[in-house]
């Protein structure tokens, strides 16, 4: 791996990084600055939250900005305020030995006033949100015609929360020979859209697979009824002494709400969402930072701009409305080489959402047991003993206390003398953990029911969200007399892929015939996999073939048959 030194960085900048401790770059950092530094083209990054994409953009700005010159040269757009103070914070860090450098963040929630005052003093670099740059550009505060740089920082966030207009407005106020930088965690739709609407020959930059997870965390999920999901966070917590993470919930009311109920039953949670001011939000994210609080339960929007490396877990008190953005919240653990868990908290009706991330995701999630309440008192009582033994001893050394205590316990047997700590300290929670009963959710698995016959299964690269169905599949397969007369089994119409059964013996040249064939507008991407189909995931109201309804809910299994001649 390189280092920073050899990317060709300036030395004022290398005495910023070697003060922060930075010395090797993120495999995006390794990719992206020596593109920016050498390139005037534009540039599209595709990498998960926590891979450095900040210091990836803004080291190469800063390397080639004109300190001496008191236009604006660079903006950056971001989806919330958050992450446009952390990344104001983090491009003075880089700027701290290049002298003039001044960099200005403008976001909504704050008095409008100072922000103008600065603009007027001058400043190399806006960190902005979409909402409020367009606001001073539409009253005269804000000129971008001498912008070198653009960078769109979560373009897939900024386009979910409905910036799209301010975004169109920004972009359409700066010179035509600005370089644009998108970095986004997925490429989706409107990403692409955007990309094609306002970059040109624009470099393309993708980290590990589109939309994977990260390789240190490993995913887990509990399936409890809906009324039992905070008892279930709780014995998941009970059972998880230590966990340093954050609760994603779906709305500031439920986070909220779950927020104050779990320091109701005693737990270091605090709330944050929109609704908190900014400083009450720097008071909260100063507390979780230093671990005096240990669950932040956040909406999505939010946690943006979270910026700590060592949280130990991710919980999904529900999944999130997109199942792209299950990368994002579970990117926040498993930072800086540490290792990190993400946990969801589902009900019976979201099993298909788990196989669609699963794929998405490229790992498989695995389903856990909710703790009873015997595996609690177990493990806190293992846990307790473990801290007893290694507690530091040189401190009590051989005080007259000390004599005392042992006088004491002298005739009380070692066996028992242990049973009375554990009950001292643990009797309570033995009483509670006896009147608990089983939380776990039976639920039938939708890949348990297997293919008959011969067949093998096959996986294509378009799904629901490509405009992709039933009716699609068997028009690509009829519109090439090679294809005709091939069987088709069941099919599973998902979101991002289409899983279906063709006879074993035509399933490799079915494959290889159709691998890298444009279909609409696309690249075909299809192989074999050990993935079972179970009850088709089809949506739609359209029957093909001899089609039967199952579970009363519109999931169809297909029949085989044969496509027409």
């Amino acid at each position: 791996m390189a280092t920073f030194k050899e990317l060709g960085l300036n030395s004022e900048i290398m005495r910023s990084l070697d003060d922060l401790g930075f010395t090797e770059p993120t495999a995006i950092q390794e990719q992206a600055i020596p593109f920016l530094l050498k390139e005037k083209k534009d540039l599209i990054a595709l990498a998960q939250t926590g891979t450095g994409k900040t210091a990836a953009f803004s080291l190469p700005i800063l390397n080639q900005i004109k300190a001496d010159n008191k236009e604006l040269q660079a903006i950056a757009l971001c989806p919330t305020r958050e992450l446009c103070l952390q990344i104001s914070q983090d491009i003075r860090k880089f700027a701290k030995h290049s002298k003039g450098v001044s960099v200005t963040p403008v976001y909504g929630g704050e008095r409008m006033d100072v922000q103008i005052s600065a603009l007027r003093r001058g400043t190399d670099i806006i960190v902005g949100t979409p909402g409020r740059v367009h606001d001073l550009i539409r009253r005269k505060f804000l000129c971008l015609k001498t912008v070198r740089w653009v960078v769109l920082d979560e373009a897939d966030e900024m386009l979910k929360m409905g910036f799209k207009d301010d975004m169109d407005v920004i972009l359409g106020e700066t010179p035509s020979s600005r370089q644009t930088l998108l970095f986004s965690a997925t490429m989706s739709g409107s990403v692409h859209s955007i990309s094609s609407r306002y970059m040109k020959d624009a470099w393309e930059i993708s980290i590990g697979e589109k939309n994977a997870g990260a390789d240190n965390v490993s995913h887990e999920y509990y399936v409890v009824h809906i009324k039992d999901r905070f008892e279930a966070l709780k014995r998941i917590l009970d059972y998880l002494p230590g966990v340093y993470g954050i609760l994603f919930c779906r709305t500031k009311r439920e986070t909220q709400e779950i927020s104050d109920r779990l320091r109701d039953a005693r737990y270091d949670a605090e709330a944050l969402h929109g609704d908190i001011t900014q400083s009450a939000r720097t008071k909260i994210m100063d507390r979780f930072k230093r671990k005096q609080i240990k669950l932040l339960v956040a909406t999505d929007v939010a946690a943006r701009g979270i910026d700590v490396n060592n949280l130990s877990h991710v919980i999904n008190y529900n999944l999130p409305d997109q199942n792209e953005a299950y990368t994002h919240r579970s990117g926040r653990t498993g930072r800086a080489q540490n290792s990190g868990v993400a946990i969801s908290i589902v009900g019976q009706r979201d099993i298909r959402a788990i196989r669609e991330i699963e794929y998405i995701i490229g790992k498989k999630i695995e389903r856990k047991n909710i703790p009873s309440g015997k595996d609690i008192c177990k493990k806190q009582i293992e846990i307790f003993l473990e801290e007893v033994v290694t507690a530091d001893m040189e401190k009590f050394g051989d005080e007259e206390y000390f004599k005392k205590a042992a006088e004491k316990f002298k005739k009380i047997k070692k066996e028992d003398l242990i049973k009375h700590f554990i009950a001292h300290k643990f009797n309570p929670l033995l009483d509670e953990c006896g009147n608990t009963g089983d939380l776990n959710c039976e639920v039938r698995d939708f890949r348990a029911k297997k293919e008959t016959g011969d067949n093998a299964n096959l996986k294509i690269n378009f799904g629901r969200r490509h405009g992709f169905d039933i009716k699609g599949l068997f028009a690509l397969f009829n519109s090439d007399k090679n294809l005709k007369y091939i069987r088709i089994g069941r099919i599973n119409l998902m979101r991002e892929c289409t899983i279906f059964s063709v006879e074993r013996q035509c399933a490799e040249r079915l494959a290889q015939y159709l691998q890298g064939k444009s279909f609409r507008g696309g690249k075909i991407d299809i192989s074999m996999t050990d993935e079972q189909l179970g009850y088709s995931e089809m949506r739609s109201g359209v029957r093909h073939g001899r089609g039967k309804r199952r579970n009363g809910r519109g999931s169809r299994e297909y029949g085989r048959r044969y496509f027409k001649k």
